[in-house]
């Protein structure tokens, strides 16, 4: 996993609406993980959250498809210390989100029953909470890569 590039951004910006939770729903995982649809806030609720904070992280990643699991692991472990980083800073509503579905444990209990062993690092999907991606950045699909947000301020 490498960084690519950390990009402050204007939360007006950012563009929520239903369409990335719709396209969720023809994911695998829907209705599975607890970073996903339907445990996570609705685009309505997420657009009335995103209006209070003013600014937000923007962070690119660059993976190896080879050992993806492992490479998106690395990468939502580095977006929760960030998260720290901005708490400790004064931040104390800083909040990640995820690039798709949670993968922290090697075997998802929720999956069978209902359950997360790490409730303090779960974080929702960018998409899974209505935000549209591609408001902030041109999506490329011949790059291995993963985006990242954190909610500033």
């Amino acid at each position: 996993m490498k960084v690519l590039f950390e990009k402050k951004i204007d939360t007006g910006k950012i563009i929520v609406s239903p369409r990335p939770i719709w396209k969720c729903r023809t994911c695998i995982n829907y209705n599975k993980k607890p970073s996903c649809p339907p445990y996570t806030p609705d685009w309505k609720e997420t657009r009335d959250w995103i209006e209070c904070f003013r600014r937000a992280l923007l962070v690119k990643f660059q993976v190896e498809m080879e050992n993806f699991d492992n490479e998106k692991r690395d990468v939502l472990e580095y977006l929760l210390t960030k998260e720290r980083e901005f708490f400790k800073k004064g931040h104390e509503y800083a909040h990640a989100l995820f690039p798709g579905d949670c993968n922290l444990c090697d075997e998802c209990p929720h999956d069978s029953n209902g359950n997360c062993n790490r409730p303090d690092k779960k974080r929702p999907s960018i998409s899974s909470v209505g935000i549209e991606l591609s408001s902030l950045v041109e999506i490329n699909f011949s790059e291995s890569v993963l985006y990242g947000l954190i909610l500033i301020e």
